[in-house]
């Protein structure tokens, strides 16, 4: 099995230039299903039907939150290949590590990928 990116444009390493407010990735990480998601894809990609039997939540939720997360650059979709020759879309974690930081002009967060 092995998995390819297919929109590399949802990667967020350390010391890059995200555009994605801090806001929207506290929001997304206040979450638990969200975060249960995360954790779930760290060890490598998953399916929305794997990761809604590792929640309790519904399918449409899940899907909700995996919305939430690839718009937060928290989490990348990729192409899983399995045996036989079929594929299928998966989810991993893009991040590693969450900093946020509180400063007198506002809040800043900021995310370690795993490439780090």
């Amino acid at each position: 099995m092995s998995s390819e990116p297919s929109s590399p444009g949802h990667r967020t390493d350390a010391g890059s230039d995200s555009t994605v407010e801090p806001a929207v990735r506290l929001d997304v990480l206040g979450n638990e299903c969200s975060r249960t998601i995360l954790v779930a894809t760290q060890d490598g990609p998953r399916t929305a039907k794997e990761l809604t039997e590792r929640t309790d939540c519904s399918s449409a939720t899940v899907y909700r939150r995996i919305n939430d997360l690839l718009d937060g650059d928290l989490l990348e979709e990729c192409v899983r290949f399995e045996e036989g020759g079929s594929h299928t879309t998966a989810y991993r974690a893009t991040v590693e590590e969450v900093r946020v930081h509180i400063e007198p002009n506002g809040i800043e967060v900021s995310v370690t990928g795993p490439d780090a």
